[in-house]
């Protein structure tokens, strides 16, 4: 005997006959164990009804007796299997390997602790970190149950959720390489990953979500098997997958359980095995890009790339035993993905949490820290901003005063600190330097009683209503320097990062001891940057604008069946080409620059710069960042590619225009619309004021009714416009604008 599998089956009520759907999946099982044992001169397949304690739904189990078999290849997590290993006379490993082996460490540790809370699924969730590394053992062995096997591809298309982490975990953990994406993407992108990728079976987060993907991938996809995460399997369409074997989450877990029991029961039933270690330069998952332009690709992630992570981002984030993370992004975004798996070897407490229930779950669990993108901190901006415009008049005045005051005392604060960035590699002289810090250190110590006030009376109200007691960590994007400046006043320390997923994604942050505003901070450990010359390629000086180039052990392996796409970006010494324009601060070791050498500063996208017809060439991230600053607009694409001026589309925030419109009286105050040509006239105003300070100005404007969403298909599941295709979706409108 060499297994037993543990399956929990619907039952008819009129009869004890077996249903279709459980039919499928017995049949498969029966395959699994003919296909993975192909030599057999006496075989015997039996199945038996059961009961397992404490439970009343009825069960399978499954025999196999054999005389002669072929071994089998069983990968396997070098630490996290250790004990297993061990008592087979495999070899074991006391060290991380592989990404899943943190789960033995930290279940070591923490064992009694929680480390996931998941409120919002059916069922609500809670693991302590010996239950997660249970049941992501039990799920790994269940997928081998069903006949997963080393190096097949995954697809896991899901959202955020304590299922995800164990699903994903679970696939690494066979040697199996999974395929993320989220339900919020189209199904011709969800498509075009799972064939793009080779992928022989789908594990779906719930029937809505299959359902919607269903009648493409049916006819259009190969799927071996579909595993379901949430929901009941009673609620998927039934039409295409008839024959298609179809599990629920749970029945993976038994299904694992079971055999694990047996082969920690057997010895013979573990000598059916040839066991092999993961290895670190094996890829571990298969990430595709967020496809701002073009089809997405495949970032092929090694255990090694992700491990980088783990082990290098304590001096960014210092999470302690205890500390709770408030979760919201998609997991299989490589920044929240990386955060979470470091996260988890500290033994702190993640909450899941969406954005529509973010703002009552930071009051409610008071996070000492949330890891998520710059909308997220943009939008706890003006949510404050537009609490306090909605204030009786006193308390706006003293707000505002207030804020003005702490504004004013952080921006001394960073001169006499030496956190104020500059290009200039001249350093002022020793003097010149003593006289700023006496003076910054002088009017900083006039405003600092006023500050202290305005923490005890304004900000402790805000600090109770965000409940973000350590920091919050915002990468994936840029973080207007406004928002920046803000938080900063209020005394919430905001650690701005960069990354790609071709990256890992970090290779440069902000430390808590030197949050360098304006910047992304230093290089990680074992990450280097240089700065590039567009044209030429050659290294430029300190404090030169050029294209960002970063080399370490977190540099992906390649674009998956794209060598050429992967030439283009890495190159035979391993540096990889970001894309990205930025600055590396020059080294000064006296005045306001002085706690800034080294650290990066991004200026946006090269591939996003507009070249006017006069030849000049603009970066519309900072037109954007300014204008965004105003509450009357919601989003804007700065437009102006080939044309003699810059023009903008933007979407407007209609409640605040028509309150703006009638407290200018262009409107009655009992008017309930705008017209569009004094929508237009008054957004025109709006953004000349904003943007009066930067090097250029926005001529035509374009505005819109729709917003840019995921679910139009305008901005990446990671919340980023896609410009492209937002200025191809107005083309028209765009030519007669410019006419």
């Amino acid at each position: 005997m060499f297994g037993a599998m543990q399956h929990n089956h619907p039952i008819s009520s009129s009869s004890n006959q077996i249903t279709a759907s459980s039919n499928n999946n017995i049949s498969y099982l029966i395959q699994q164990v003919s296909y993975n044992y192909k030599k057999f001169t006496t075989t015997k397949i039996k199945y038996a009804r059961l009961r397992r304690p404490f439970s009343s739904k009825p069960q399978f189990r499954f025999f196999c007796q054999s005389k002669t078999e072929e071994m089998r290849i069983r990968k396997y997590s070098p630490f996290l299997e250790s004990s297993f290993l061990s008592a087979n006379g495999a070899l074991a490993c006391h060290e991380w390997r592989a990404v899943p082996d943190i789960w033995r460490s930290s279940a070591d540790k923490y064992a009694d602790r929680v480390a996931v809370v998941d409120p919002y699924h059916n069922p609500p969730s809670k693991f302590t970190y010996g239950q997660l590394e249970q049941e992501i053992l039990n799920f790994s062995e269940g997928l081998r149950v069903i006949g997963v096997k080393p190096n097949e591809k995954l697809a896991l298309f899901a959202d955020n959720s304590c299922r995800w982490l164990v699903a994903d975990q679970g696939i690494m953990a066979t040697g199996a390489i999974n395929v993320v994406r989220g339900s919020r993407s189209s199904v011709e992108e969800l498509l075009h990953i799972y064939n793009h990728s080779e992928s022989i079976a789908l594990t779906v987060d719930s029937p809505d979500m299959f359902n919607r993907i269903a009648e493409a991938f049916c006819s259009k996809a190969a799927m071996r098997f579909i595993i379901l995460l949430w929901g009941e399997k009673s609620s998927l369409a039934c039409e295409g997958i008839e024959g298609t074997p179809v599990f629920s989450y749970e029945e993976i877990v038994d299904l694992g359980e079971g055999s694990r029991r047996t082969l920690f029961d057997s010895h013979n039933a573990r000598q059916h095995y040839i066991y092999e270690a993961i290895s670190s330069d094996d890829i571990a998952t298969l990430v595709y890009t967020s496809g701002t332009t073009g089809n997405p690709k495949g970032v092929m992630l090694t255990h090694r790339n992700l491990m980088h992570q783990i082990k290098n981002l304590w001096d960014i984030v210092p999470a302690e035993v205890g500390d709770r993370f408030v979760s919201m992004l998609p997991p299989w975004h490589a920044y929240e993905r990386a955060c979470e798996y470091f996260i988890f070897t500290h033994g702190v407490e993640q909450v899941y949490t969406t954005v529509r229930n973010l703002k009552d779950d930071l009051q409610h669990y008071q996070p000492h820290y949330i890891i998520s993108v710059p909308l997220v901190y943009e939008t706890l901006y003006s949510g404050i901003q537009k609490q306090i415009s909605t204030s009786s008049l006193l308390r706006k005045l003293i707000a505002l005063t207030f804020i003005r005051v702490s504004l004013a005392y952080m921006e001394l604060k960073r001169i006499y600190e030496g956190k104020c960035l500059t290009r200039n590699q001249k350093q002022p002289s020793y003097l010149i330097s003593m006289l700023d810090w006496l003076w910054a250190r002088f009017i900083a110590a006039i405003l600092w009683p006023v500050h202290l006030l305005a923490k005890k009376i304004v900000y402790s109200k805000i600090h109770s209503s965000i409940g973000i007691s350590k920091a919050g960590i915002t990468g994936g994007g840029s973080l207007p320097l406004h928002v920046d400046k803000f938080f900063e006043a209020i005394g919430l320390k905001v650690q701005n990062g960069y990354g790609l997923t071709e990256s890992s994604p970090v290779v440069a942050a902000r430390k808590p001891s030197c949050n360098v505003l304006g910047s992304v901070g230093h290089p990680i450990q074992h990450t280097e940057f240089k700065i590039v010359d567009s044209e030429t390629n050659e290294v430029v000086p300190p404090g030169s604008k050029g294209i960002v180039k970063v080399r370490g052990p977190q540099v992906m392996k390649g674009y998956y069946k794209n060598p050429w796409a992967t030439k283009e970006v890495l190159d035979e010494d391993g540096w990889l080409s970001t894309g990205d324009i930025g600055w590396i601060a020059p080294h000064h070791s006296t005045g306001r620059s002085s706690h800034c050498s080294g650290v990066v500063v991004l200026e946006g996208r090269a591939k996003d710069t507009i070249v006017l017809l006069t030849g000049e060439n603009i970066e519309p991230v900072e037109l954007e960042e300014a204008a965004l600053r105003s509450g009357l607009i919601q989003q804007i694409v700065v437009i102006g590619q080939d044309q003699r001026r810059l023009g903008a589309i933007i979407v407007p925030n209609k409640e605040e225009v028509l309150l703006a419109a009638k407290k200018l009286s262009i409107v009655d105050v009992i008017a309930s619309d705008l017209s569009k040509e004094k929508m237009t006239r008054l957004l025109y105003e709006e953004l000349k004021k904003w943007t009066s300070e930067c090097s250029f100005q926005i001529g035509p404007m374009l505005v819109v009714d729709v917003p840019f969403t995921i679910d139009n298909g305008l901005m990446t599941p990671t919340m980023k416009i896609r410009r492209e295709k937002v200025v191809a979706q107005y083309r028209e409108q765009i030519d007669k604008l410019y006419k």
